[in-house]
């Protein structure tokens, strides 16, 4: 988490000077996510939509989604638009590694229909996990479906060497602009 913070304080004076120019708006971003047993917490994220994204509501991001800047496609690619979550792993509320947190918005919905959903609460959310370096971007509930099963796989095996493993194959991801955003 130390790293990810200087990293973190690197960047973002570069990002304060380019924001005003290619993504108007606010730099960072805060949502409401869910965690470990079911709390929800603040993630801050560096802004990489429109400031309106959601005036229409709440809508998962896709390929080549229009709400996403020009400052926010560089963002995304370079997945430094998660460096702020740092911050919520030094508070102790999410860890490195483990499922992606959601919107309770999303949850309430796939709960239903995903029904071992909420079992990704059992241990605290990642900026990283098994399923975002072996599945790409979801955007619909079969995606949220493939995710899931990594999510499960991850939390029934977890090991330190996995999690490693999640570490090299991540840094590949942030170095190649691997996955799609």
């Amino acid at each position: 988490s130390v790293f990810g913070m200087v990293l973190f304080a690197l960047v973002a004076p570069f990002l304060m000077l380019l924001n005003p120019f290619f993504n108007r708006g606010p730099l960072f971003y805060v949502q409401k996510r869910v965690g470990k047993n079911g709390k929800e917490f603040n993630l801050i994220k560096f802004r990489s939509m429109v400031e309106d994204a959601e005036k229409n509501g709440a809508r998962m991001s896709v390929r080549d989604d229009e709400r996403v800047t020009p400052l926010g496609k560089l963002l995304r690619r370079s997945r430094m638009d998660e460096l702020p979550q740092f911050w919520s792993v030094l508070k102790g509320e999410m860890n490195l590694i483990g499922p992606r947190p959601e919107r309770k918005f999303f949850i309430d919905q796939w709960k239903h229909q995903l029904p071992q959903f909420e079992s990704r609460h059992l241990i605290k959310p990642g900026i990283t996990g098994w399923a975002q370096v072996k599945y790409e971007y979801a955007a619909s509930i079969e995606g949220a479906r493939q995710k899931l099963r990594y999510d499960l796989y991850y939390i029934r095996h977890f090991t330190p060497l996995r999690d490693l493993v999640i570490i090299f194959l991540t840094i590949r991801v942030v170095l190649f602009g691997l996955g799609s955003r």
